[in-house]
């Protein structure tokens, strides 16, 4: 038996509320809403995670923090791990600054992984930072030992392409389908190497390209 690596989104933020694209560090608060979320997550638990992990954004350590409150375990914050630089875009909330971005996200999801955000990272980018550290998680806490979960706080648009990349769920599937605040992408580990997705937010396998686009809050 193993652990499952759970990604989380954070809880609501005041950039969400009001449709900012906030990635740059720090990045925005929490609003109390988000806190609750992220106390009714923590809460809602049934078996306490092996280890407690969040990127270095604001908003995922204090999601980070209310989880470690519900359940004991001890939040440490990582590298590497934050949601995709938007460069260019950062602090905006127009409605073409969305779709400058969705443009290119939705081209990193085709495979189309070269192309960048104005100002900001490409998908290739995004993944050499991020998908190092899930592999290091693996190793040093998924591969044999004790089994258990681990629990990271991330963010929204890094974890779909992450996911989609290591698992390889249908590409129209993660570019269609988004996480609201603190719902989770699980991660299991496979033989080999390999990642199987046994969670995409209310999903489960099998995860069909038919699934039709609901309302996107990419980012967080």
């Amino acid at each position: 038996m193993t652990g499952k690596l759970i990604l989380v989104r954070h809880g609501e933020t005041e950039g969400n509320v009001a449709k900012i694209l906030d990635t740059r560090l720090p990045g925005l608060p929490l609003t109390e809403r988000g806190v609750a979320q992220a106390k009714t997550f923590g809460a809602a638990l049934t078996t306490r995670p092996r280890r407690l992990f969040s990127s270095e954004a604001l908003r995922a350590r204090q999601t980070g923090g209310c989880i470690e409150a519900a359940t004991g375990v001890p939040l440490e914050v990582l590298e590497g791990l934050q949601e995709v630089q938007l460069g260019d875009l950062e602090g905006l909330n127009t409605s073409d600054a969305h779709e400058i971005f969705q443009d290119v996200y939705h081209q990193w999801h085709v495979g189309d992984l070269g192309e960048r955000v104005p100002g900001g990272e490409t998908g290739h980018e995004v993944l050499e930072r991020y998908v190092p550290e899930l592999e290091r998680l693996r190793a040093e806490y998924l591969t044999g030992g004790d089994a258990g979960d681990l629990i990271l706080v991330s963010h929204g648009a890094a974890m779909r392409l992450v996911s989609r990349e290591l698992t390889g769920v249908p590409r129209l599937f993660a570019a269609n389908n988004h996480l609201d605040n603190t719902e989770t992408i699980e991660l299991l580990p496979t033989a080999h190497g390999g990642w199987e997705c046994t969670r995409w937010g209310r999903y489960t396998p099998p995860f069909g390209e038919d699934i039709s686009p609901i309302s996107d809050d990419p980012m967080g």
